[in-house]
């Protein structure tokens, strides 16, 4: 299944509070390098990204732009990735969403510098 959401246009991606309070957020989502892995960007200072250092349990599912589920949500696991690989994650970003995707991964990388976004690999829940 996490494959499958990994071809996706969107992922909804649900964090949690430390009250246990679920966070959904629309995020791009590409495939990983094997079939029970898939990455998420975002920009360091979000507070999902602050979320997932803290504690990487999370649900995942298809969704649309707006956030609107549109399949059953799995849990699964996330984790923050270094610089280098967040460098393979924006890259992968930008050729599947196109123009539009190089350019808000571009943007980013001129308001916030190299390190100022980071990729999140997800894995199924253990």
């Amino acid at each position: 299944m996490i494959t499958e959401l990994g071809e996706g246009k969107y992922l909804l991606l649900t964090t949690f509070r430390k009250d246990g309070t679920p966070v959904p957020t629309p995020v791009w989502v590409v495939p990983g390098e094997s079939d029970d892995v898939i990455y998420a960007w975002s920009a360091r200072d979000t507070g999902k990204v602050k979320r997932i250092r803290r504690n990487g349990d999370v649900e995942i599912g298809p969704c649309d732009v707006r956030g609107n589920p549109k399949g059953a949500s799995v849990k699964a696991h996330a984790a923050l990735v270094d610089d280098d690989e967040s460098d393979v994650v924006r890259s992968r970003i930008s050729k599947k969403y196109g123009l539009f995707g190089w350019f808000t991964v571009f943007g980013s990388k001129l308001r916030r510098g190299r390190t100022g976004s980071v990729g999140i690999r997800i894995t199924g829940a253990s």
